[in-house]
């Protein structure tokens, strides 16, 4: 149920708080391309406002009377699919409440600020968070090779025999429906690969709980990158929230560096960062993968791979939740091979036993 193109995208704000749902009406409405059609005090209201309104994108508080708002979301997935954006205080301090919320459907999850008038200020983040989820295929008929939400993880693949160069390293970008598609991912990855260092866009209190439900997930240590930490082979680091990371090599080892440099391409942290950082620490012995996401950050990065010597690899569009970033690489010329999400990680495994020393 996807945004028609001659129509701006309809919301309808949910949420228990009557300031809250005026304040976000208010930030939503200031963007021409969003249109607020209507607010619902609960899920049993916003149910009726559903079927009336037919809106094309919902906001979502995780705390109102009656029913809260994951048992919703996970009914709504099941019978209405819609494009979900999650706002909710439940969302701060690394909540697991914001990981549930992605798992049960969610395209999205915002926190909401500390005190209410303050939501205001999550305009611009807000609408765009919107529009991500509106051009999401929550709605659409899926392929027999999408994973469905909170589908559990296929077993880890072989490893390819023998040794792999110390200079290898797998580099990974995602944004909208990154998290869940780095879930069904990561776990494929066998123990004893290059190291690997993931940017996702993400918001700076859900990145620690991402690593962390990921590494419960893997058989390999996964946790949120550390300045100046060293990223060791069969790990995975994740990039903070607000935060660029980028790799460097030196004395045989790579280490991460985060820094709070402007955003790139309205994000922080920026694939584009670590992709071209990886191209000058790693040059041919880099390997990257671009996932699903809207926008165009990671083609830059992916074209400094690849003119590096590098293997770039692509989400293909019949997988991905928003096709931007990997048709914006695609479109670029800068892309090996494309394949669904599936996939990716034998891909991966394919192009690291070419580059083998």
């Amino acid at each position: 149920m996807n945004k028609q193109p001659d129509r701006p995208i309809r919301v309808l704000v949910v949420d228990d708080s009557a300031l809250v749902r005026r304040a976000i009406t208010e930030a939503l409405s200031r963007d021409p391309e969003i249109e607020v059609v209507g607010s619902a005090c609960d899920p049993y209201v916003a149910r009726e406002k559903i079927a009336q309104l037919d809106p094309d994108v919902l906001t979502l508080d995780l705390e109102m009377p009656r029913m809260d708002g994951l048992t919703f979301l996970r009914i709504l997935m099941k019978h209405h699919p819609l494009p979900v954006v999650v706002v909710s205080s439940l969302a701060q301090h690394g909540s697991q409440a914001a990981m549930d919320a992605v798992e049960a459907g969610a395209v999205d999850v915002l926190a909401k600020p500390d005190g209410t008038m303050s939501i205001g200020g999550l305009g611009e983040r807000l609408a765009y968070h919107v529009k991500a989820a509106a051009a999401a295929g929550v709605g659409r008929r899926r392929t027999a090779e999408t994973p469905s939400p909170a589908a559990a993880p296929q077993p880890p693949l072989a490893a390819p025999a023998g040794a792999f160069d110390s200079r290898q390293i797998i580099v990974i970008g995602g944004s909208t429906g990154g998290v869940e598609a780095l879930r069904q991912l990561l776990p494929r990855f066998p123990r004893g690969l290059p190291p690997i260092a993931v940017v996702q866009h993400i918001s700076a209190y859900f990145s620690k709980v991402v690593a962390e439900r990921l590494d419960a997930l893997c058989g390999f240590d996964v946790r949120e990158a550390t300045d100046g930490g060293l990223l060791r082979a069969g790990s995975c680091v994740i990039a903070p929230g607000d935060l660029h990371m980028a790799v460097e090599f030196s004395a045989g080892m790579f280490r991460t560096k985060l820094l709070k440099t402007p955003p790139v391409h309205h994000c922080r942290p920026a694939v584009d960062v670590l992709f071209r950082s990886a191209a000058e620490a790693a040059g041919p012995h880099a390997v990257a993968a671009l996932l699903t996401g809207m926008g165009s950050d990671g083609a830059i990065g992916m074209q400094a791979i690849r003119q590096a010597g590098g293997t770039t690899i692509a989400e293909h569009e019949s997988t991905c939740v928003v096709y931007g970033m990997p048709r914006a690489a695609i479109e670029l010329g800068v892309v090996d091979k494309t394949v669904p999400l599936p996939e990716i990680p034998a891909a991966i495994l394919t192009a690291l036993a070419r580059r083998r020393s």
